[in-house]
């Protein structure tokens, strides 16, 4: 039998080749917008100038400048991709579709995690054959990380890396239908720095009209950094540099001094007289916004978006258990930290010490570091949206333990992931390294969790009951859970 020829899509800029697979078709490095080079790395995206003849959609693309990511023994290869991989033209999307046939399938867009200094949508736990296989056409974006992407430069438009997912989002409602996609029906979904993005997309004007549904996957809706944080940031960033700090003087500094000066503005104070550091010392940069997302819903689409959203039970473990750093975190330690991190750190000790009255001070260390990052302005934006949507919004509790590092991960950041993508049983992810352990993963848990957002994306239900602010139930691993008993609200 003759070999079936590889699949061409002809879109607004030029023809682009793919590979056929076992679920559909997949097109790869597929440009959003111009390459950000030199004074380019800080301006708004730039639409790409098309090409003529049939683009080689068969590879992967350049991935955004950025710093090895290291996680001690646990291997987080999978969540960060190949690491930086040059080349210019890196604002581009893969495509994994059942057939680019104008098919009208539901679309689902993916924004990457990596805190926002790192992270692909080359990374192997991105690989959207179920969501293929299962109906739904999945976009994966690059987008703008580190000093390029989200470092506050006056006379340099902000949140460059938010601005390249805008343009991406604007390439999928003008061209997604030539792959066998809805632009009526798109879901933005991200995890980590990348669900934090969607928070920010959720209340950017901008955004209006160009997704219809919401997932946020172990992001904040209190994550922005206020611009006096900003402020310091750069102004940390430009004495490293030896410059000034307009984007002049930044444009001919080359990307690789722009990620060797990455690790000399961690560990800055960012506290301020009103507002804590969102993001825990974790990252000097992210979105900088004078008001939350949480707070600011009404300006942009959030009002007409379905949402999902939600946590895993054990966050922090993955900043902490990899290099065993609850292990030797004293009790007078773990509560300087909620005293650092939190505005009333009362509550948040009270309610974990009622959930585990024999939790260790690394527990507890664990838990405040978990509700800061993530848990509060989760709750935050969930009961934010409830309020001006009507009710259109579904919370989970991710609650499976994953058995790695002698079964101390447990249900850390980033272990959703494989049951998302519906990817657990990869013998990649286990091991004794691996993020889900030696013991094999349930396959039925994956087939709920992809099944619950194939089902969002189509229908805007997951499959259970709505949010309600005023009796706050989340959808976990066997049924409802009640949130009040164990997560202090607000904050």
């Amino acid at each position: 039998m003759p070999r079936q020829a590889d699949p061409v899509v002809h879109t607004p800029a030029g023809a682009v080749r793919g590979v056929r697979t076992a679920s559909g078709e997949r097109y790869r490095a597929v440009p959003y917008a111009a390459a950000p080079a030199g004074a380019g790395r800080f301006a708004p995206p730039a639409p790409h100038p098309g090409w003529s003849g049939v683009r080689d959609g068969t590879r992967p693309s350049p991935t955004a400048p950025q710093p090895v990511r290291d996680f001690g023994r646990l291997d987080l290869r999978p969540y960060f991709g190949p690491g930086w991989a040059p080349g210019a033209e890196y604002l581009t999307v893969d495509v994994h579709t059942p057939a680019a046939d104008g098919g009208g399938r539901p679309v689902m867009v993916f924004v990457h995690g990596g805190g926002f200094v790192a992270g692909s949508n080359r990374a192997a736990l991105y690989d959207g054959s179920a969501f293929a296989r299962d109906g739904v056409v999945l976009v994966t974006v690059n987008y703008r990380l580190g000093i390029p992407g989200f470092l506050d430069l006056p006379g340099a438009p902000a949140n460059r890396g938010l601005l390249d997912v805008l343009a991406a989002l604007g390439w999928v409602r003008d061209t997604i239908a030539a792959f066998g996609g809805a632009p009526g029906n798109v879901t933005v979904f991200g995890e980590s720095a990348g669900a934090t993005l969607t928070c920010a997309l959720l209340a950017t004007p901008q955004a209006v009209g160009l997704f219809r549904r919401a997932v946020v996957q172990s992001g904040s809706g209190t994550g922005a950094f206020t611009p006096e944080q900003a402020r310091r940031v750069t102004a940390a960033a430009a004495a490293a540099l030896g410059v000034e700090p307009t984007p002049e003087a930044f444009a001919p500094i080359p990307d690789e001094r722009l990620v060797a000066v990455l690790p000399s503005l961690t560990g800055l104070d960012l506290r301020t007289a009103t507002a804590t550091d969102p993001l825990a010392g974790l990252s000097p940069l992210g979105p900088v916004l004078p008001v939350q997302p949480a707070d600011a819903l009404a300006a942009g689409p959030a009002a007409d978006v379905d949402l999902l959203i939600g946590t895993n039970a054990e966050e922090a473990n993955l900043y902490l258990t990899p290099q065993d750093g609850p292990d030797s975190v004293t009790e007078a330690e773990a509560h300087a930290v909620a005293a650092r991190l939190l505005a009333d750190p009362a509550p948040v000790i009270a309610a974990h010490r009622a959930a585990r009255p024999g939790g260790t001070p690394g527990e507890l260390h664990s838990a405040v570091l978990a509700h800061a990052l993530f848990e509060a302005g989760t709750t935050r934006l969930a009961d934010a949206h409830a309020r001006i949507s009507g009710g259109r919004t579904y919370r989970y509790s991710f609650r499976y333990r994953s058995t790695a590092l002698d079964g101390r991960l447990g249900a850390a950041h980033t272990v959703e992931l494989p049951f998302v993508f519906d990817l657990a049983d990869e013998p990649w992810l286990h091991g004794t390294a691996g993020l889900l352990g030696p013991d094999p993963a349930p396959a039925a848990l994956a087939a709920r969790v992809h099944g619950a957002w194939v089902a969002f994306a189509g229908t805007g239900n997951p499959g259970w009951a709505r949010y309600d602010p005023r009796r706050p139930v989340a959808e976990v691993l066997d049924g409802p859970c009640d949130l009040a008993g164990l997560h202090p609200l607000g904050g």
